[in-house]
């Protein structure tokens, strides 16, 4: 059965795709301004760029932030201290464990409590998979921002194996909320520890395939050498932290500069690059996956027994459900804690926390009043920091140059909105 076309002026009008609207500069004629995002597949839909342009080269950039609307800030002001730990899943998502850690860690800090060896080891080794997924997501988008598509889909499949390890220990896959105050809403489960091994096992077969394809790829290496390049004076006077910083020489990393968790106990090294530019920080994190694989693997091999949890006599964390179902000690605290939504009360104090996470430092400054949430809390998101260099960083490039150079600073638009 043929099928039957319709004459030319029968036809429906189709949409015809309209490009970029670009006005030029009245004080330059020469100039034009370009709105890069947000819907863009470069932006994520979720930051605008207003570029001007001399040409293809970038003259001038200001990046517009707020498009998700999140008000984390204020939402901690009307959570209790282990409820917000579900608002820290959303801050960056591509690593939700090492914000719910950081998170715990600063409220740790304002109530003076210590957590158990067992839950500073279980800690230490969630917060280097973090690590690892969201480095692997960063250097595959690296690849996919020039056209290497297959790199991007090696390292999304072993993002997957950690979505998998993370369902395993606490149930979700993406929104974990597995950290509690002194300690974590449940122990790590039987078997979980050689599956982490198991993947660790695995991990430096991907990255040899992955390092083949870009290290010494021309193509690759013409798009990021000498792309977005950062100076390390300017990395400190710009208050970058992680791969950003490390990547233009700065040695700074929290895990040995102010130690906490396990991390005072395990031997690893802290990646530095020299060149500042996209190369460099692409290198850094490849890195970086490395030193976390060694870390992980110390920490598993040298993971304490016993409680997860501090003392439910401080009555912090929740009762252990032996004594939920056994003693009616137990079931009024369970009770208290959850049902009524009283929580516990942090004394009046104040306290800046912070972790090194796979974006850099990740900190919350946190203001008690005596109650059982926040009178105020303020976040350190890296990316926020990051971001205040976009015209730094992208001026005198092209545009196709722009979204290497974004690609490099992975800035997860929810750090950005407060």
């Amino acid at each position: 059965m043929t099928q039957t076309q319709l004459p030319p002026d029968k036809m429906p009008p189709q949409e015809v795709a309209q490009p970029p609207q670009m006005i030029q500069d009245q004080e330059n004629p020469d100039h034009w301004t370009l709105n890069f995002g947000p819907q863009h597949p470069a932006t994520h839909t979720t930051i605008h760029l207003v570029m001007k342009l001399d040409g293809e080269r970038v003259v001038d950039i200001t990046p517009h932030i707020g498009y998700l609307h999140s008000g984390f800030e204020k939402l901690a002001e009307h959570h209790t201290y282990d409820q917000y730990v579900t608002v820290t899943d959303r801050m960056n998502y591509l690593s939700p464990m090492a914000n719910n850690i950081a998170w715990h860690h600063a409220v740790e800090k304002l109530l003076d409590i210590e957590i158990t060896p067992r839950c500073k080891y279980a800690r230490t080794i969630v917060a280097e998979l973090a690590r690892i997924q969201d480095h692997l997501l960063n250097v595959g988008e690296a690849a996919l921002e020039v056209g290497a598509f297959t790199a991007f889909i090696f390292c999304f499949n072993d993002r997957e194996h950690i979505y998998d390890l993370f369902e395993a220990l606490c149930g979700a896959r993406f929104t974990t909320s597995w950290t509690r105050a002194g300690g974590a809403m449940a122990d790590i489960p039987d078997g979980w520890d050689q599956m982490v091994l198991d993947f660790c096992k695995h991990l430096p077969k991907t990255l040899v395939e992955f390092r083949k394809l870009l290290n010494r790829n021309r193509i690759f290496q013409e798009r990021t050498r000498n792309v977005a390049v950062m100076s390390y004076e300017e990395a400190i006077n710009y208050s970058w932290t992680g791969p950003m910083a490390r990547g233009s020489g700065v040695k700074r990393d929290l895990r040995k500069d102010e130690p906490y968790l396990a991390y005072p106990e395990l031997e690893f090294k802290i990646p530095i690059g020299s060149d500042g530019d996209v190369f460099s920080r692409y290198l850094v994190r490849m890195e970086e996956i490395e030193q976390s694989i060694s870390i992980i693997k110390q920490a598993v091999k040298n993971l304490p027994s016993g409680p997860i949890n501090v003392d439910s006599d401080l009555r912090v964390p929740l009762a252990e459900k032996t004594e939920t179902y056994g003693s009616i000690e137990g079931l009024i605290h369970h009770f208290e804690t959850v049902m009524t939504n009283r929580g516990f009360h942090a004394p009046v104090n104040e306290c800046y926390g912070a972790q090194e996470t796979a974006n850099g430092e990740l900190g919350f400054f946190l203001v008690s009043d005596g109650t059982n949430k926040a009178w105020r809390a303020k976040t350190r998101g890296p990316s926020f920091i990051h971001l205040q260099a976009a015209a730094r960083l992208m001026c005198g490039h092209t545009i196709s140059e722009v979204v290497v150079a974004l690609a490099s600073m992975n800035v997860i638009a929810a750090e950005l909105d407060r």
